[in-house]
Formats: C-alpha cells, structure tokens, sequence
C-alpha cells in the first residue's frame, strides 16, 4: 500500500499504527515500516522470587511478551504503555500504566502507588537506557534488573525500502543501518544510538532525545526542501 504522494519517506522498525509513526505523520513524512531486528529471549529466571516482590515493572511489549506466561495470577505489573499491556495478554494481572508512554512517568507511577518503596523487578532488554536504574539508586524503591530478551538483527538483512531517511532506535539499528542505507539520512533516536552510527562510520544527520515529540520536531526541522517548478 502505498502512502500519501509527495511525501518524504523514513524507514524505520516499527508498525504502521504504532506511536511513534504517528509522530512521523505528524511532522510531514511517511512512516515506511522495516522490521530488520527482533527480540530474543535469554531465558535467564527472575532475580528475585515472586513473593519478595510488589510489582513488576514492564518497559516493552518484547519484555512483555517474554514474561507474560510466568507471572503469578494477581501480580501488579506497572507497564510503560498501552501497547504493553497487551504485550501482556492477562486480564488476570492488576496491570497500571502511568499518564505517558515515557519511563519517566513509570517512574512517578511507581513513587505514588507504592510510597514506602519496596523491591520489584524490572523487567528490560539488554540495551535498554537505563533512566529507572538511575532514577531509583540510593532510594526507597530496589529496581531488581531482569535481562529477559535481547535486540538481535535479522539474517538475513532485509532490502532497505526506497525512502529519504531512516531512523535508527537502539544502538544496534544504528550499527546494522550505518553501512546499508547510501544516501539516505541518518536520524538516531537518543545519544547512545547516535554515538553507535559514529562508531560504525556512518555519524548521524540528526539527534533527538528518545521522546516522540522531540522526534516530530527534529523531522520537522529536517523535512526535504521542494524543488521550484520552473517557470
């Protein structure tokens, strides 16, 4: 299916009614979804045994999805978004998400429903950025970092779409797009993955912090100027 004519086109792994394609569409590109990585479990078991925790803490419908079977009925599972939750699947869990998609507001959630603190699990992959391990250092609330799945590229490499851009998320998309994408833009979604575009040879064009709106405004800012017709 082909988007709107005219516009300029990004690549990037993710859905087409996902969030952040949304913010795409927003700032006057077209989302071209490219699924070249996925998750993969490690089956390592949970650092701390279910009755010595709150809550789980879930950051991704991939960690989602890995833990979704093991969870003891009733769990409370503090979730950073919709499309985790149903990452989820168990209308038997006390499942909460917080106001944004953001894992600065899971951290507000978990400070207002368990004020006292407490010990609960993190569930995370094994890049992710780590604002809740930083955030609760030194705190009442002891975030327990469960590593259940891991970014991993798919083999082989799927052609690159014909777009304007991609955008890589994680380090990783940034390493496996740097020496695949030609001409196209590179545009990295926080420092990390824009040091790894670095690092493989290939800088970025662009860089914003990993939110949705900073992503709209660096599209924004970054939209391919139209050609003059002649005259």
């Amino acid at each position: 299916m082909t988007g709107a004519p005219g516009l300029p086109r990004l690549a990037l792994a993710r859905p087409a009614q996902h969030p952040l394609a949304e913010a795409v569409r927003r700032a006057g590109w077209e989302p071209v979804p490219y699924p070249f990585t996925h998750a993969e479990p490690t089956d390592f078991p949970p650092p701390r045994s279910w009755p010595k925790v709150a809550a789980v803490l879930v950051l991704s419908p991939a960690g989602a999805r890995a833990v979704a079977a093991v969870l003891p009925e009733g769990m409370r599972c503090l979730v950073q978004g919709a499309g985790t939750a149903e990452g989820l699947g168990r209308p038997d869990l006390a499942v909460l998400l917080p106001a944004e998609a953001r894992a600065e507001a899971l951290w507000d959630l978990l400070q207002a429903t368990f004020p006292d603190g407490g010990d609960f699990l993190l569930v995370r992959g094994e890049r992710s950025r780590g604002f809740l391990e930083s955030a609760a250092q030194g705190t009442a609330w002891n975030l327990h970092p469960w590593t259940t799945h891991r970014e991993a590229a798919v083999e082989p490499l799927p052609s690159l779409p014909a777009v304007e851009a991609v955008l890589a998320l994680s380090p990783l998309q940034a390493e496996v797009l740097a020496p695949a994408v030609g001409a196209a833009l590179r545009f990295a979604w926080g420092q990390g993955t824009a040091e790894a575009f670095a690092w493989a040879g290939a800088p970025a064009h662009a860089t914003c912090d990993p939110k949705p709106e900073q992503l709209e405004a660096l599209l924004v800012a970054n939209l391919p100027k139209k050609e003059e017709s002649p005259c």
